[in-house]
């Protein structure tokens, strides 16, 4: 856990020891850890140096506070980290005007293999500073979207992630609860009839566009640097952005038949996502499997709504509840 920090296991082993067992000898805890002499005297000499432990003059050893001591060195590394971030400002205007006026060949990328393209995919979204905009479509073959461990960690630095998704993605299995997931964490999402490719775009700079798979069954893709054709794709984004459906999505926790009960003052949660996936296009059969429900009790809560909405039809319905707020879009607070 504290490798984060610099630490070396056998350090982290050491000061774990030492945390509940204060002016402790390094024989005691070459004895306690199972680890050689040469091992833990090494690791309390790193202790020692970094100022997460003390020794006193007959060699004992005691762990510093360690929301002292830890807390300097996460401090230390944040200013690191700062530091960092400000070299990758300057390395990065001076990558943009050193490309400037350069050959096309220069400014894309061509990436081969799955292997490739997922860590081309990982490495989009964690050069992102404001904002990562995606297209979705199925399958999914680099990557699957419950396996995109670079999304929570972007989220953390304050990144802004918008996708829109291909109206037959919310059909996969598990999607549906990928996308609940994705609200909650503060993703916006949007469904249209159909998206035009696979895009991830990081800010206006980089964009990654898989290609179509060769005859050989190898997969490409091209990683597109500032130009002419990644301001296209941005504008292309924006433009499916803003004709494409406002997904949003309530967690149940499930969808047994001890959830589907209305609420008094107005639909249920469940209720709510069978509204939202419906209005998002899918089928009624597609829908409740995704939400673990029988067509008959899909087709039981949407008759419950109709007669609750006093409405006779499923448009009325769906116009009643965008009306009303009962399925209303979520722009950004909870959810991925």
């Amino acid at each position: 856990m504290l490798d984060a920090l610099g630490l070396e296991p056998d350090d982290e082993r050491v000061y774990r020891a030492l945390v509940g067992r204060p002016q402790t000898t390094a024989v005691l805890l070459s004895d306690l850890l199972a680890l050689s002499h040469a091992h833990v005297d090494k690791a309390l000499s790193r202790l020692v140096e970094w100022g997460l432990a003390t020794m006193s003059a007959d060699a004992r050893f005691t762990a510093a506070p360690p929301a002292v001591a830890l807390g300097a060195l996460i401090g230390r590394r944040r200013d690191e980290l700062r530091t960092a971030e400000q070299a990758l400002v300057a390395f990065a205007e001076e990558h943009r005007a050193a490309m400037t006026g350069n050959s096309i060949t220069d400014l894309i990328e061509v990436v081969t293999g799955v292997d490739a393209i997922r860590h081309r995919f990982l490495q989009v979204q964690q050069a992102a500073r404001t904002q990562v905009r995606s297209f979705i479509t199925a399958p999914f073959v680099a990557l699957p979207p419950d396996e995109n461990t670079a999304e929570p960690v972007a989220l953390d630095r304050g990144v802004r992630f918008r996708a829109v998704l291909d109206r037959d993605v919310l059909a996969e299995p598990g999607i549906v609860r990928d996308a609940v997931d994705s609200l909650r964490n503060g993703v916006q999402l949007r469904v249209a009839d159909h998206v035009p490719m696979k895009l991830v775009l990081a800010d206006a700079h980089l964009g990654l566009v898989p290609l179509a798979v060769t005859p050989a069954g190898e997969h490409g893709a091209v990683l597109l640097h500032r130009s002419g054709l990644l301001d296209a794709l941005d504008a292309l984004f924006e433009a499916v952005w803003r004709t494409a459906h406002p997904l949003s999505l309530s967690d149940t926790g499930g969808g047994s038949e001890a959830t589907v009960e209305v609420a008094p003052e107005g639909p249920t949660e469940l209720d709510r996502r069978i509204l939202a996936l419906l209005l998002a296009g899918l089928t009624d059969l597609t829908a409740a499997t995704q939400l673990g429900l029988s067509p008959r009790t899909l087709h039981r809560r949407l008759r419950h709504l109709m007669d609750m909405a006093g409405v006779r039809t499923r448009m009325q319905l769906g116009a009643h509840a965008v009306r009303n707020g009962w399925a209303e879009p979520c722009e950004s607070g909870p959810g991925r």
